[in-house]
């Protein structure tokens, strides 16, 4: 819980006093530690997103030095895009997708499955439009050596308990190997998503070579 009513005023562009609203009428998740609210990045991040509210993603970089360019897109290449993935409700499609990531050898695919489960529960991971970004709530569980985002596209659309009723047929699982390099990919995600063409492109279910051409395009813009 890292962040401030302050941090969030300035990252958001609002005044304390509508945050603290936010927060009092159970909007804005938040946390009260020592009589002080705190808030958590991703919690926000992934508020906001739901909200169409667009921040820039370095301002989750803080003091540390910047990720390297094309992240996302290196880490899309890596997962891959994958098609008619099945599923007739949310928990089977979470396990149909577990089962065809491109995992490297010894990665548990039913640890996988549970934690993505687990971190359902605490709040599903839709993000409106009829998109999901179910992710382990701690990465360094898997032991992977290098991050993976993978786009799937289900056969047919699930409930995910989305609040603007949309039933999800795109489903990005990130696979991280540091809890920073998590942040980096989910805001650098949430950012592009917002991005018109980008969202057309997943609406019609372009081709992958489509999908990472324009995920390359991004990277000539840092991202």
């Amino acid at each position: 819980m890292d962040l401030t009513v302050a941090d969030v005023a300035r990252l958001l562009h609002a005044s304390e006093k509508t945050i603290y609203r936010w927060i009092h009428e159970g909007t804005l998740p938040s946390y009260r530690i020592n009589d002080k609210y705190r808030l958590n990045r991703v919690e926000l991040l992934e508020w906001a997103t739901a909200r169409n509210i667009k921040l820039s993603p370095e301002v989750f970089d803080g003091e540390q030095a910047p990720v390297q360019k094309g992240l996302l897109a290196d880490a899309l290449r890596a997962g891959g895009v994958l098609y008619d993935v099945r599923g007739e409700d949310k928990v089977s499609a979470l396990r149909a997708v577990c089962d065809v990531l491109p995992l490297p050898e010894g990665v548990n695919r039913d640890d996988l499955y549970a934690v993505l489960l687990a971190r359902e529960t605490l709040g599903s991971t839709w993000i409106g439009n009829g998109i999901a970004i179910p992710h382990p709530r701690s990465p360094l569980i898997l032991n992977v050596k290098r991050p993976s985002v993978t786009l799937a596209f289900l056969r047919q659309p699930v409930d995910f308990g989305a609040l603007d009723g949309k039933r999800v047929g795109v489903l990005f699982t990130i696979i991280s190997t540091t809890i920073r390099l998590h942040l980096c990919l989910l805001s650098h995600l949430m950012y592009t998503l917002q991005d018109v063409g980008f969202a057309r492109l997943l609406h019609r279910r372009g081709s992958a070579e489509e999908i990472l051409g324009a995920m390359e395009q991004m990277r000539a813009g840092g991202y």
